[in-house]
């Protein structure tokens, strides 16, 4: 992965996560927030919710992160792969999933008491993705 990637993926952007209903075939896209460390994309997610029913069924995802406007350098970032869904250790869910909402909600943000709930509920995971494919473009 390149250091203009890294760069990239270091902004809170929002992320396009993509699973699929693997009965229908239906495609299911969010927005998601996400952190990068090099080598993985990390999101949190509520084990109740359709991707990640989605994603135990099939783990197949594609995710993209992209810009809009006057932009100089990359624009967007693909990636493609099998997303793996991390259940514990208790303490690194909570450290990730701590790590990700301050990158959007800053050191002060994640403090409040909704972030705080739902960084220690007992529904929260993280889907963990280390990239087959990765496709940028400017």
């Amino acid at each position: 992965m390149s250091d203009e990637m890294d760069e990239f993926l270091a902004r809170p952007l929002l992320a396009r996560l993509a699973t699929a209903d693997p009965q229908t075939l239906q495609p299911h896209v969010v927005p998601v927030w996400y952190g990068w460390d090099g080598q993985s994309l990390w999101i949190s997610a509520f084990r109740s919710t359709r991707k990640v029913k989605e994603l135990l069924k099939n783990p197949r995802v594609s995710i993209v992160i992209d810009v809009d406007g006057d932009v100089t350098g990359l624009r967007a970032v693909l990636m493609e792969g099998k997303a793996e869904l991390v259940t514990g250790p208790q303490d690194l869910l909570e450290e990730r999933t701590a790590w990700v909402y301050t990158r959007y909600l800053g050191p002060e943000g994640v403090l409040a008491a909704d972030p705080q709930s739902w960084i220690k509920d007992p529904e929260n995971l993280l889907i963990k993705l280390t990239p087959e494919r990765t496709r940028t473009w400017k």
